[in-house]
């Protein structure tokens, strides 16, 4: 089954209801990022109460009251807590100072134009080829994107066939890593005559393995390329140690081209400070920048977790999964450079909302109480809410205030944006609701198409694209949106990828709670196999949505900036960290070391 099959899965039809729908957002815009979050004044919920005799009214709310802290109890414990709470409120980071800052932004000026020279000045193919690569792995590359840009327009005319394999290898995944549809072909003279491929250098290997993962469908080449390396780096992999055999071990977990680049950065960094070959200018502007997106990201942390305090303490919302600085991460690998601070921020509220959403659908709301708030969500105002508990009466609140917040900090021309972002959450919230209703059924969808028909949409990755692009500027163009909102087969393949990770992951704890089936669940009943077989297709699946996603990446007709399209590639790569062996998300302390290292850790430079 692939992603463009499931066409008919979605039924968004984003322009009618934009055109049927008056915008509710006029507030002027607010200054250039990095924003000032807005706080709202609470929904007055007493004038709802008011149509009801006082006693009555007392009654109910206390007994809702006692059924809410009882459920708060009861559902908060499902999860384990995030240990970061408000850390980043206070940090005192020792390279925060004004003085530092600027010394800091000085010498990274210098020394980006000292890499510029170096970028001009390689000669060869494979100099040329690994000073791109380092300075992605570094985490450096949009420093210098039109200089990139220009070595990759040459470097693809280039012929390759006296190369090695690991230089074409390396020539063939950054190719296509930049969406240019090079072909397979270049592999076929690394092929004996009996079909394999007779190297046996661990390096080789890995560069033909992680290229091969930029596939699409009728490349055979590349299907039995993976297939013949995976065995022997397996193989292979007890018998080495060092910087080769942890790239090796993390490649056969998650290939390179699927990684999340501002995740491993900082591990590249100290790792290519003891490379012999290392560029000194190179190394020191790794470290610089790290630096100074890290004094980025804390602010904008720091403003987040204001904004989230705020709803924690005003609201006592039922937060069964408190993951502020989790969901920062998250949004951080969609976009880590400093001029997209406005777009995370946004997102990071969003996602924020989202997961407070489906934990109240989740674990929380009953089936009553979810249709109730289901309908104040797509109606957009609060007129039912007295009817739920308090937690879910401030939790809808909040949605609305923190939506206005955000379209406070969008420029006047920009507005329109929220139209869009607006239909999703409404859409978001209705699939929601759908799954709580099959769930009190214990109804198991009869095919995994029949259950990506729901679960494509609670998985939010349409949303999530639509977010994505909102706090961007003007490359963003109402035409972007539109797109987006038509949920293409690249936003599909993202959310099949999505939905089929985290159900592999995740499917023996939501088995300890009630839940929505899995497509697991659907798989056994659909082929009327055994779990263990139910796993296998289920991940041959994900494979061919990746292979769908490839396509699309590559496909020519999607003629919008890379810019754009690279936020629903990034957003991909998330998810195959966040569903990698456990259920990071939800599993906090998977992560905290990466969130360590990237948000509180400074590296030590003399500026």
């Amino acid at each position: 089954m692939h992603s463009t099959a499931m066409a008919a899965t979605f039924s968004f039809r984003p322009q009618e209801y934009i055109s049927s729908r008056r915008s509710c957002h006029t507030a002027a815009a607010a200054a250039a990022p990095p924003p000032r979050i807005i706080r709202s004044t609470s929904w007055r919920w007493q004038q709802h109460a008011r149509r009801r005799p006082i006693c009555r009214l007392q009654c109910r709310q206390q007994v809702q009251q006692n059924e809410s802290d009882n459920r708060l109890t009861q559902n908060t414990g499902i999860f384990e807590p995030s240990i970061w709470g408000d850390f980043f409120l206070g940090y005192p980071n020792p390279e925060a100072s004004s003085q530092q800052e600027t010394k800091m932004a000085e010498r990274a000026e210098t020394l980006k134009e000292q890499v510029a020279e170096i970028i001009a000045t390689s000669t060869g193919l494979h100099e040329r080829l690994h000073i791109i690569d380092t300075l992605e792995r570094l985490c450096l590359d949009h420093l210098f994107e039109h200089e990139i840009d220009a070595a990759l327009r040459e470097i693809e005319a280039v012929d390759v066939s006296d190369y090695d394999l690991s230089t074409v290898a390396l020539w063939f995944c950054l190719l296509r890593k930049h969406r240019y549809r090079v072909s397979p072909d270049v592999f076929t003279r690394f092929k004996d005559d009996e079909g394999a491929f007779p190297a046996d250098n661990p390096a080789e290997l890995l560069s033909l393995y992680n290229a091969a993962h930029m596939r699409t469908y009728g490349e055979t080449i590349l299907d039995e390329a993976i297939l013949f390396t995976r065995r022997q780096l397996e193989t292979m992999l007890p018998y080495l140690e060092g910087p080769l055999a942890r790239e090796i071990k993390s490649s056969l977990e998650i290939p390179h081209p699927r990684r999340v680049r501002i995740y491993e950065s900082k591990y590249y960094i100290s790792t290519y400070e003891k490379d012999a070959m290392a560029h000194e200018k190179v190394l020191e502007l790794a470290k610089v920048n790290s630096n100074i997106m890290q004094l980025h990201h804390q602010h904008e942390l720091t403003i987040i977790t204001r904004w989230w305090q705020d709803i924690k303490i005003e609201s006592k919302l039922p937060f069964a999964r408190d993951r502020l600085v989790e969901c920062y991460l998250w949004i951080l690998g969609v976009y880590f450079e400093p001029c997209y601070s406005r777009g995370r921020i946004i997102m990071t509220m969003v996602i924020a909302i989202l997961t407070m959403m489906d934990d109240i659908y989740d674990s929380y709301g009953s089936q009553e109480e979810c249709e109730i708030f289901t309908k104040c969500i797509e109606s957009w105002d609060t007129k039912k809410a007295h009817d739920l508990p308090e937690c879910m009466k401030f939790a809808l609140g909040k949605i609305l205030d923190s939506y206005e917040t955000i379209a406070n900090m969008l420029h006047q021309e920009e507005k329109y944006r929220m139209q869009y972002l607006r239909y999703f959450t409404e859409y978001t919230a209705s699939a929601y609701n759908m799954e709580v209703k099959m769930r009190q059924e214990g109804y198991i969808p009869k095919s995994v198409e029949e259950h990506l028909k729901v679960s494509l949409r609670t998985g939010a990755c349409p949303i999530l694209s639509c977010t994505s692009f909102v706090g961007m500027h003007d490359i963003a163009t109402k035409d972007c949106f539109d797109w987006v909102s038509s949920v293409p087969n690249m936003v599909q393949s993202l959310s099949i990828i999505l939905r089929l990770a985290d159900d592999l992951e995740s499917y023996e704890r939501e088995k300890l709670n009630p839940h929505f089936a899995s497509t697991i669940d659907s798989c056994m009943k659909e082929h009327n196999v055994s779990i263990e077989v139910a796993r296998e297709k289920i991940h041959t699946l994900k494979e061919k949505s990746w292979k769908d996603f490839n396509s699309e990446w590559l496909n020519p007709d999607n003629a919008y900036p890379k810019q754009i399209l690279e936020r629903i590639f990034n957003l991909t790569r998330t998810m195959e960290f966040m569903y990698n062996q456990g259920d990071n998300f939800t599993n906090c302390c998977n992560i905290k070391d990466t969130i360590h290292l990237l948000l509180v850790e400074p590296f030590k430079v003399i500026t």
